[in-house]
This record gives C-alpha cells, sequence and structure tokens, in this order.
C-alpha cells in the first residue's frame, strides 16, 4: 500500500511541474505577407487593442518613438531592394519604429532588429530610411493595431498602419521592372550556367543518363575564365560515375587548387579524399 501511494504521489508531482496554464495573449502576434510586383513583403508585428483606453497621446505619448505595436519589435522583411522616401533599402529585415505626433507621423526602418521594443539608445546611423505621413482620421474606431498593405500597383505600395480613428502610411517602390526584363530576357536567351549545372547535379545524384549530365555541366562551365570549383567537384563526380578515372582525377585537382585559392576548407577536404579514392599521385 505504501509503495502505491507512494507512486501516486510521485504521478501527482510530475503532472503538476509538467502542467502549464494557456490563456490568450493579450497582444497576439501577426503575420502578413504581401507581394507586391514581383518582391515579396512580409510584416510580423504584436496587435494591442484599445480596451476603452486613449491611445495616441496618451497610452502612446506624441514625439517619442514607439515600438509600433506591442512586445518585441515590428520586423518588416522585403524579398529584393526596394525604396522608401527616396532611399534605397537593401532585401533583408528591418525594425519599424513610429513616432506619432499630432499632425503627422515619422516612419522609420531601423537595421537593428534584436531590441524589445524601442532601443534605450537610439542610435540614428541604423536608420535606413524614414517617411514622413500626414495623419488620416478615420470616421469610425480600429479598436485593435492593425498594419496591412494599400494602392498596390506593380512597382509599389503603402504599408498602412490602424488605431483608434488614425491612418498613416509608408508608401514604398520595388524594382518590378528590373526583375521582369532580367526574367524575360533570360528566358529568352535559353537555360544560364546554374540551370544546367542544377541539372547536370541532378542527373547525377538520380542515376539519369549521365552522358547528358557530363554535356550539361560543361555547358555551365562553358565561357568561365576561371571555372567555379564547385562545378568542377560535381564534373569530376560526373566523370568518376562514368568510369572516366583519369578525367576525374584531372578536373578534381582542378577543383582543388580553386577550394584552395578561394579558401574553402569542405571542398579541399572533399577533393582530396576523392583524389585519394581514385588513387592519384
Amino acid at each position: 500500500m505504501k509503495k502505491i501511494l507512494l507512486a501516486i504521489c510521485f504521478l501527482a508531482a510530475s503532472y503538476v511541474s509538467e502542467a502549464q496554464v494557456t490563456t490568450p495573449q493579450p497582444s497576439p502576434s501577426s503575420t502578413i505577407t504581401q507581394t507586391v510586383g514581383l518582391t515579396e513583403v512580409s510584416v510580423t508585428f504584436s496587435r494591442p487593442s484599445m480596451r476603452g483606453r486613449s491611445v495616441f497621446g496618451d497610452l502612446v505619448p506624441f514625439d517619442k518613438v514607439w515600438r509600433t505595436g506591442a512586445n518585441a519589435n515590428t520586423i518588416v522583411k522585403f524579398e529584393h531592394d526596394v525604396k522608401v522616401g527616396g532611399s534605397e533599402v537593401k532585401a533583408g529585415a528591418y525594425a519599424l519604429f513610429t513616432k506619432p505626433g499630432k499632425d503627422s507621423w515619422e516612419i522609420i526602418l531601423y537595421n537593428d532588429t534584436s531590441n524589445w521594443g524601442a532601443p534605450q539608445e537610439w542610435d540614428e546611423s541604423k536608420v535606413v530610411a524614414s517617411v514622413t505621413s500626414e495623419i488620416m482620421e478615420l470616421p469610425f474606431d480600429v479598436e485593435t493595431f492593425s498594419i496591412g498593405f494599400a494602392n498596390l500597383t506593380n512597382n509599389g505600395a503603402d504599408l498602412g498602419i490602424y488605431w483608434e480613428n488614425t491612418y498613416v502610411a509608408m508608401p514604398f517602390e520595388v524594382p518590378t521592372q528590373e526583375l521582369a526584363m532580367a526574367s524575360i530576357e533570360k528566358t529568352l536567351n535559353g537555360p544560364g550556367s546554374r540551370d544546367y549545372f542544377s541539372a547536370a547535379v541532378y542527373y547525377l545524384e538520380e542515376g539519369q543518363d549521365l552522358e547528358k549530365a557530363k554535356m550539361w555541366m560543361d555547358k555551365a562551365l562553358e565561357g568561365q575564365e576561371e571555372p567555379a570549383y564547385w562545378m568542377l567537384r560535381q564534373k569530376s563526380l560526373i566523370l568518376a560515375a562514368m568510369g572516366d578515372k583519369k578525367g576525374a582525377i584531372e578536373t578534381a585537382k582542378q577543383s582543388l587548387a580553386g577550394a584552395e585559392k578561394a579558401g574553402n576548407a569542405d571542398y579541399v577536404a572533399l577533393n582530396k579524399k576523392s583524389l585519394e579514392e581514385w588513387g592519384a599521385n
């Protein structure tokens, strides 16, 4: 009986230690993603609600940097380089901060996303772009803080911020014309080096037609003044699979030399191992 009671107590203690209370978050997180032209843009943010409170000028003070949401930084990610307020913004992730005012807001992209809220020490050198947005007063209240995309065109959109009875926006431009023209030229000019390389590696890995894989790899290497060592590595494996040990060794030596010049220790080791397996001098 004593052993049974001890076992029950142990199980009960384990259950209590592992049990966790799950309740709704007061400011739930959200991620929205929008393709603008040919560029994917996403925003991850937390969404506080008014709950009867006065927001701008009270809960969120005027003329002070605000995290623009709740909890961790609101993060904006751009798939490609964009333009914001005339500034070039590289593809990547940025913290979105704002400085709400009575008549207008400053909307800021900051290249340090590690803060929890506004940085304790603001670093102006980390500001990659900022715009001033006039306030549009809404004819209704927005209970829960919201971010969305509006005025979409092939070449840009507005990143809109809505809360209480306020709407502000950060217009941005995307490089659709450049991306589209590059895609058209690539397609009309036929497969590129990377396409041939990918096809050749796929055929090698799947044990398909090795003659065709070699032909594609040769096309991938065609015209390169200094053949890419990672491509040469795959060509050496194709030649070895075809039974051309001499060609495989010669190609692996070229790949090894390129990898050593580039300082890529992984490819150096891979080539040395293959050369040893193939009986190279």
